[in-house]
């Protein structure tokens, strides 16, 4: 009832800042409903279950993932978000924070990492998945990230990134830049932050995992984007590619000494 009393405010709000009823910004307006609404973030339901998920007993090894490694350490949680994506010796490759607990499943409980990552987003094992996420990144809210460089391979995967995100192609010919490289850009009633340096505290990559309010998601930065390569007609990149892992870590390091605010409200 608090959310829906909270929503509706919110679309007031946007009423406001369209008309120009209130006197204030478009940004001032949806800055005024997300402080609304994040008292009462259901952000805060999935950070719960990720913690149970992360201490239960599960899959066919029957065991928790309070040994996992996220790249401090096994069973380390705090600070660890602000630190990812980067190089596990063990997988010979650079991971990001989704697609790491993914390994934690399969070494540690058992689960078919294959088999969850051809899983829809918000369905089974991936839902699990994205609880685990929103819990371990809230453990870091208010760090600054800082992500490693020092591994061949995390720069490796950083310049791939920075292609990826300049990239142009689809029906549309539009890449990552042409929404979040240029200031003052705009969708809808939402500013579109510029991802090639540091957007500021709790923008961008800095905000996600994030609850969307407009369709009662929770979303990782895998699902967001996916849904980035779908706006941009491109075909969907699958769960945890080197595509999505390297963009995440070229938006990572661009964001280096923000604060985190994940799991953030998002329109």
């Amino acid at each position: 009832m608090k959310l829906i009393k909270l929503t509706a405010l919110a679309l007031a709000l946007f009423a406001a800042a369209g008309s120009g009823f209130a006197q204030k910004s478009a940004s001032d307006g949806i800055a005024e409903y997300r402080a609304l609404l994040q008292d009462g973030n259901p952000a805060e339901l999935f950070e719960a279950k990720g913690e149970d998920l992360w201490k239960k007993k599960r899959g066919p090894k029957s065991a928790s993932l309070e040994q996992c490694d996220l790249g401090k350490g096994p069973g380390v949680v705090k600070g660890v978000f602000v630190e990812l994506p980067r190089y596990f010796p063990d997988t010979n490759r650079v991971q990001d924070l989704e697609s790491r607990l993914v390994t934690c499943m399969e070494s540690l409980q058992g689960f078919n990492a294959a088999e969850i990552a051809k899983t829809p987003f918000g369905k089974g094992e991936q839902n699990n998945v994205t609880a685990l996420a929103t819990w371990v990144a809230a453990e870091s809210k208010g760090m600054r990230f800082n992500l490693p460089q020092g591994h061949q391979s995390e720069r490796t995967s950083y310049e791939v990134g920075k292609r990826l995100f300049f990239k142009r192609g689809g029906s549309h010919d539009f890449a990552c830049a042409s929404c979040h490289s240029v200031e003052g850009k705009r969708i809808r009633l939402q500013d579109l932050p510029v991802l090639t340096g540091n957007p500021g505290d709790g923008v961008g990559f800095a905000a996600w995992p994030a609850y969307r309010v407009s369709n009662g998601q929770m979303w990782g930065m895998q699902l967001r984007l996916n849904d980035c390569y779908r706006l941009q007609r491109f075909p969907y990149p699958g769960f945890g590619s080197e595509a999505t892992i390297a963009l995440g870590t070229y938006m990572g390091v661009n964001a280096k000494g923000a604060a985190s605010v994940a799991p953030a409200l998002k329109r």
